[in-house]
Formats: structure tokens, sequence, C-alpha cells
């Protein structure tokens, strides 16, 4: 039998690979059935995760055993019952939590997450173009968000970055807007804080955590894209999150859609993201506006709500940029979902209308997708930093 490479996938069921499934196989199947409705449906009881799930009684039973004893789940107060006993209902054990790191350029975010997605505390850490001043900086903080942590069973560390990963190997391989080439932030993390580290896109930490807190019936095809400081990617195609040859599926935003356009930081010209990023717009109102000093993109923001103009139409090229990407991945890909996070969420009614119109006008037949903006991404990429650790370890 040919040995699989390990990549990181959502896991599903493959009709293609029946011949090669176990009981083993079944217990993960079942066990994972129980868990996603527990984490959906809590607090619930035995009798109902039975029904929900069509597995016998016994079956869930002892499913639940497993997890009592491995304290995945908690028992609550007995369900209010008309007649006979009191079924006990099971939720998520809430102080099962893990670390959470998400890295942008300039800064961290470390915070606490625990096994409801629920965000417990956090904190930030400066970072620089210096990768190993950076890792020290975050460890720093790590260390310290750790050791406040008192009666919390911490599952690991996870960690979203702007970048790519390699899925044999967890280095880091392509981050043009961090400047680190070929660092493993994993084994580093790994050696100071003695806990599993998981590392992935910031896309695919988004998408992830969507896909983990926010249950989607009938969901088997979405892309995420994350609009910040640039533009980032991560796919989702018939139930599994496409990772690629060495990881590097979902580099959309390093597309080049003018070759004759301003130089991106991965060295190309015209990629989607210097036209569509956060940072292009702050460079049309520069554009527009030579002689007034540099703002920040909330800045931005503020000055296009009040009115300014120049800000206003700055915003709308960066619009119209999005979409024209989006045509390109809505005629590629032909998504049920496309979700939008990032900065530009925070001002959604400036970005739906040319949004909307991009991916109905390419749309040829059967129904558009759905548009979906995703608020407060950073956090987004913190609970899905977080459903890396959880996932590996459930």
């Amino acid at each position: 039998m040919k040995k699989r490479q390990r990549t990181r996938q959502i896991r599903r069921v493959d009709l293609s690979d029946v011949e090669l499934a176990s009981s083993g196989t079944a217990r993960r199947i079942n066990r994972d059935i129980v868990l996603e409705l527990i984490r959906t449906r809590q607090p619930i009881s035995r009798a109902e995760l039975a029904r929900q799930s069509g597995l016998q009684r016994s079956t869930v039973s002892q499913i639940i055993e497993q997890l009592l004893a491995e304290q995945w789940v908690r028992e609550g107060r007995p369900a209010v019952s008309q007649r006979g006993r009191r079924p006990t209902l099971i939720g998520l054990n809430e102080r099962r939590v893990a670390l959470a790191v998400d890295i942008h350029p300039r800064q961290a975010t470390i915070a606490v997450v625990d096994l409801n997605g629920k965000l417990m505390s956090r904190s930030m850490a400066a970072l620089s173009r210096d990768a190993d001043a950076s890792t020290d900086s975050i460890l720093k903080a790590l260390a310290r968000t750790k050791g406040e942590l008192k009666g919390m069973s911490v599952e690991g560390i996870g960690v979203s970055l702007p970048g790519r990963v390699d899925p044999h190997t967890d280095k880091l391989i392509f981050a043009p807007n961090l400047h680190w080439r070929d660092f493993d932030l994993k084994s580093a993390i790994e050696k100071q804080m003695k806990l599993p580290v998981h590392v992935a896109n910031a896309a695919i930490a988004c998408l992830l955590a969507q896909l983990t807190f926010h249950h989607v019936e009938g969901n088997a095809d979405a892309v995420l894209i994350t609009a910040s400081e640039g533009i980032g990617a991560a796919i989702f195609a018939n139930g599994s999150i496409i990772t690629g040859h060495d990881g590097m599926a979902g580099e959309l935003g390093h597309i080049s859609i003018d070759p004759a356009g301003p130089l991106c930081a991965c060295g190309q010209r015209g990629c989607w993201e210097v036209f569509a990023s956060c940072r292009a717009a702050l460079r049309y109102f520069k554009e527009l506006q030579p002689q007034r000093r540099a703002v920040t993109f909330s800045e931005l923001l503020s000055l296009a709500e009040e009115g300014d103009t120049h800000a206003g139409a700055a915003l709308a090229r960066q619009a119209r940029e999005i979409g024209v990407g989006l045509r390109l991945i809505v005629a590629a890909l032909s998504p049920a979902i496309v979700y939008i996070a990032g900065e530009v969420t925070s001002a959604w009614h400036r970005y739906r209308p040319a949004i909307d119109q991009a991916v109905r006008r390419i749309t040829i037949a059967g129904t558009p997708p759905t548009v979906v903006p995703i608020p407060d991404g950073d956090f987004a990429r913190l609970r899905g930093a977080a459903a890396l650790v959880f996932q590996r370890r459930a």
C-alpha cells in the first residue's frame, strides 16, 4: 500500500477509502460525530445524542465515558423531565484551553481560547523583520500568559501567520510581508514552551474557525479571502481544506493581474495583492493627496465616514480591485460561499456593492456564491489557531 503523505486537512469520509477502513476508523468517525453534535447542540443528553447521530445508545455511552475520562467533555445539571429518571446533560469542558498566536508583520496577538471558541484573554507582542528577535518576544508573551492560567489544562499552541507552511515539516516557507524565510518557528516555540505547536496560514486559520465553531450544513465548497496588509486565501473543496504541493495552494494574492503593475513583496509585478490590499488603499489615498501626512488604514476608514471624498475614492477603488480578483476565483473554483475577513469588514457597506456585483457578473450559470463577511478577522484567526490544536488532540 502506498504510504500517504501527512497533510493539514479537515477529516472527511472518502468512499474511495472504504476498503482500507477498520474498526478503529469507525470509532474515530463516531467519536467525531458525537463531539461535533456536543459542540453545536450542548448541553445535550446521551439519549438525544443517540437520536441525532443515529448511533446505538450503547455506542454513544462508550464514547461519552471515554471523552469524560479524557476530560474533553463534562457532565452538567440534569435535564428537566416529565417522568422517569432525569438525564444528565453533556457539554464541552471549557477548562481545556489552547494558547493561540496571531502574527502580523509588526505585532503578534497572544490569546487563551477554550474548547467552545471563547476568547478568555488577549495580549500583544511587538515584532520586527528579525525572526529570532520576534520569536523571543512571542515566547516571553506566551510564558506570561501561561503563567497566569490557574486550574486550566493547556493542550498546545496554535499559530496563525501571513505566510505558507510546509505541510510535511511545519516550517515557514513563504511569508513576503513578514520577511522571514525558511524559518522553523514551530521548533523554536516547542523547545521553550514544552507544548505541541501547530502552525498554519492566517487564511486557513480563519476558515478553520468558521468550519469548527460556525457549523454550516451542507457546506463542502468555500473560499475565504483575508484583505488586510496583504491578500490571503484558503480553499475548502469537496469537504477538505486544500494545501496543495508544499502547502502553497491558496496564494491567490500573488497571481499577477497586471505584469506592468507595481512591484509586490513576493518579487513579481502587478499581483492582486498590490491592487486589493489595505496597503493598496493607502497608496491610492496618497496618490490623491500627496501632500498629506501618512495615515493608517483605520484612519482612512474614519476619514471616509467623515465625508472625505479622497478617502472614499481610495476605498472604492480597493473594493473594485477585490472584485476583480474574486471574479477569477469564482470562475476557477465555483465555491458555494465566499468568506471575506480582514479590516475591510469594519466598513462592509463600502465594499459589498462592488464585491456582490463582481461575483454576480462572473456567474455564467446556476446561482452565484453567497458572500459572507467575517467581522473581527483577528478574532477568527485566533480561534482558528486554537482549532488547529483541538483538532489534533481530540
